[in-house]
């Protein structure tokens, strides 16, 4: 990208990350942040950004920390974080006599901004690319680090994007492409439609970010379209790269699953309800097997594979 398109793209995050947050929404960031020491920021994002109903569903957010070893006092969550960012875990807190729910990560800021910037797999830079509130953040300069790893999310998630894109095409089909890519490097099978959905809750966004980084590319016949001239190499390659983050991403999600066991209160019904929720397999686990958490998250791994779960 161009300076002055870098510019504009930066101006234009740090605009949206700065948008207000629902009353609720402030209650569990502060619950969060009240566990553990050294959060610099706390980020919003997810499906309950897009409804702004913080009250009926599982509220995803991120806290970004200056150090796994003060924001952790268990020393192998620390490690396993450090190894394998993000940890996660669950949180309830009450608001006004209603129970909020919310699931968060806790990364630091060093590891976020690599994993925007530079990361081979989608995990962070696919999340990010998309419409994230900034909840609170320590100082300006933590803020200026926050923006530019969205920056770089987005020119990472468009880059990748392209070589698979067949003839002119617009910023929703270019978008839509993308985030299926993604889901399929994942843990997740979503339903049909929900890619072009999230683009729809709000396109002057991902507009935006499109024109941002492919303006030299931009056709104006019958509406903003873009061309990007890709040769068989180019496609050929970006189809390998794909695959190895498919591979790369089916593992690592497994992984985290199982360092969800150390994180979560009833870490193996989280377990159980994440493989459904992007699978749409139900497992069901032995009441003896529940006795040895670890024994039963390989039986639940091994038999939504067997049903077809990890696709």
């Amino acid at each position: 990208m161009a300076p002055h398109s870098i510019n504009s793209l930066q101006q234009f995050l740090g605009r949206q990350a700065r948008k207000p947050v629902p009353e609720p929404l402030l209650a569990l960031a502060e619950a969060a942040s009240q566990r553990h020491d050294g959060v610099v920021a706390v980020l919003f994002y997810g499906s309950c950004l897009r409804s702004g109903r913080i009250d009926e569903g599982l509220a995803d957010l991120y806290l970004l920390v200056d150090d796994y070893q003060r924001a952790l006092d268990n020393v192998l969550q620390a490690r396993l974080n450090r190894l394998l960012p993000p940890n996660v875990f669950y949180l309830e807190t009450l608001y006004q006599g209603q129970t909020l729910r919310a699931k968060y990560a806790v990364v630091s800021l060093e590891d976020f901004v690599n994993a925007n910037q530079h990361w081979f797999h989608s995990y962070f830079w696919a999340r990010f690319a998309q419409p994230t509130r900034l909840v609170r953040v320590r100082d300006p300069r933590v803020e200026a680090e926050i923006t530019t790893a969205f920056v770089a999310a987005v020119h990472n998630f468009v880059t990748a994007t392209l070589p698979r894109m067949n003839g002119p095409f617009s910023s929703r089909e270019l978008w839509i492409r993308g985030l299926e890519l993604t889901y399929a490097s994942e843990l997740r099978s979503e339903r049909p439609g929900t890619a072009g959905r999230l683009y729809d809750a709000d396109p002057r966004y991902f507009d935006v970010l499109t024109a941002a980084v492919l303006q030299p590319l931009r056709q104006e016949a019958d509406g903003p379209r873009y061309l990007f001239p890709v040769t068989s190499w180019e496609r050929l390659r970006s189809s390998a790269l794909w695959t190895l983050r498919k591979l790369q991403g089916k593992a690592l999600s497994v992984l985290r699953l199982l360092k969800a066991l150390l994180t979560f209160s009833n870490g193996m019904d989280y377990i159980l309800w994440k493989i459904h929720r992007h699978s749409g397999v139900t497992v069901d686990i032995p009441p003896t097997l529940r006795r040895f958490p670890p024994l039963a998250a390989i039986y639940a791994i091994f038999k939504a594979l067997r049903q077809g779960g990890f696709r």
